[in-house]
């Protein structure tokens, strides 16, 4: 299975919509997607997320599914160091880097600054549980911290495989038939999905990793073992559709100058 979200574009937060910029990045996008075979599409609710897959969609003659639990994680609080209010993320290194808890895949939402608003705590729970209701439809069920697939046929692969192999032709005649599903959302959303998936503390993600706008976030079930899955990253925050069309990387979500190569 393929899981692969994807940032909005360069957003006019104001009128939560998206720049001019933000509009030629979109168009990008779609010629990039719609070459793709996917099974099906997702979005956030709120406009930057709906005008970005909107240009994809219209060229697809697609439809998505608009899910409220994938709107931004924007429960606001007030940073004690900076006086900022706004995003629970963006703190200063010997802030959040310096507490256990924060290093914790459960009990980041426990610290002093997380609990000041009550809906950290339950919409991590909530958009966690619907991604997890969302995969068991494509057969993928929670267990613990990975997923089984009842229903899927065993392997056991005890190695990476060469191509021409055996193993190599029948796991590429699988992945043609394998689901692939895009969310059009949010960096901080796609964050707590992947702590989620990936069993990576929250701030880790969010404070480690840049997702510029319209970037690609792909994830794959690798399924070798019984029938056990578990998901591994096979490209993070990918822009190339940006650099071949020439479009500059926006600087929107950095706090350094972003590489543009």
């Amino acid at each position: 299975m393929k899981i692969i979200f994807i940032r909005h574009g360069e957003p006019d937060y104001t009128n939560d919509t998206l720049t001019e910029k933000g509009w030629k990045e979109a168009n990008l996008l779609a010629e990039r997607v719609s070459k793709w075979n996917v099974t099906d599409f997702y979005c956030s609710p709120l406009g930057r997320a709906q005008d970005t897959a909107s240009c994809t969609l219209k060229k697809m003659n697609r439809t998505a599914v608009t899910l409220d639990w994938m709107r931004e994680f924007s429960y606001w609080i007030d940073d004690p160091i900076t006086n900022r209010k706004g995003v629970p993320w963006d703190f200063v290194p010997s802030f959040w880097s310096n507490d256990p808890l924060m290093l914790d895949i459960d009990k980041w939402v426990e610290t002093d600054v997380m609990k000041q608003n009550p809906q950290i705590p339950l919409q991590y729970k909530n958009a966690c549980e619907n991604m997890d209701k969302l995969l068991e439809h494509y057969g993928y069920v929670r267990e613990n911290h990975f997923y089984r697939m009842p229903d899927a046929k065993e392997r056991f692969l005890t190695q990476t495989f060469d191509p021409d192999t055996p193993e190599a032709l029948e796991a590429a005649s699988t992945n043609k038939e394998e689901p692939c599903i895009v969310f059009f959302c949010h960096l901080g959303i796609t964050c707590i999905m992947l702590s989620h998936l990936l069993n990576i503390p929250f701030p880790l993600l969010v404070h480690g990793f840049f997702l510029p706008t319209t970037s690609l976030t792909i994830l794959s079930s690798e399924e070798r073992w019984s029938n056990e899955a578990y998901f591994r990253v096979q490209a993070m925050g990918d822009v190339h559709h940006l650099l071949s069309g020439n479009e500059p990387i926006a600087q929107a979500g950095s706090f350094a100058n972003v590489f543009q190569g």
